[in-house]
């Protein structure tokens, strides 16, 4: 299994301070749309609007909302995995269930603060109740990365496949804790850590 090589839905890459800036304040206007109006609502007109930008600058970046929403995902998977990067710096090594913990954690957090990110997520979220594999094979990848070195293994083949078992089940279990609950069913949540620990333990232990 080969990592999935890392794209960008940018049309052009911010060089200077403000352009970055610009950029961060169209991800954030797309990102609380997102959760006032819904994707199907949403426009580029209106993120101009509420970043106080031009439309222009939009369109310099992003062809269309689609592209806009990708970049979303793609900013909120690199959030997240330097959140996770953070958390694991106080992992001692060899503690997997810790590490794994970490990795559930952060992402429960971005569940429940993260503004945009039920709609999008990583980005098996749209069109709206779409659910792909691509994302969840990026976080396998990136968490194969991060927590192997915590692992005393090599970030094989069966290591990877083993993260992308995790990462399916995990992320079924989270939608349906989201579901029935706003902030997350803490029964299900449990399940969902108890399940990961069960099914990971057979390998790592």
């Amino acid at each position: 299994m080969k990592p999935v090589p890392h794209a960008t839905p940018l049309r052009r890459t911010p060089v200077q301070r403000r352009s970055a800036e610009r950029l961060t304040r169209i991800l954030d206007a797309c990102a609380q749309l997102l959760d006032e109006v819904g994707y199907e609502a949403l426009s580029t007109r209106a993120v101009a609007l509420r970043a106080g930008v031009p439309i222009g600058s939009v369109y310099r970046f992003f062809g269309n909302k689609r592209q806009m929403a990708d970049a979303l995902a793609q900013r909120n998977l690199e959030r997240y995995t330097a959140s996770v990067t953070e958390r694991l710096k106080g992992v001692h090594q060899g503690d997997w269930r810790a590490a794994m913990d970490a990795v559930l954690d952060e992402y429960l957090a971005m569940k429940r603060t993260a503004p945009g990110f039920s709609l999008v997520d990583f980005g098996n979220q749209i069109p709206v109740g779409v659910r792909q594999t691509e994302p969840n094979t990026l976080v396998a990848d990136r968490l194969t990365a991060m927590v192997s070195g915590y692992l005393d293994r090599a970030p094989d083949d069966e290591l990877r496949r083993a993260f992308l078992v995790a990462v399916e089940s995990a992320d079924t279990l989270v939608q349906l804790a989201f579901r029935l609950d706003p902030q997350g069913d803490e029964a299900i949540i449990a399940e969902t850590r108890t399940l990961l620990r069960a099914y990971l333990g057979r390998l790592l232990d």
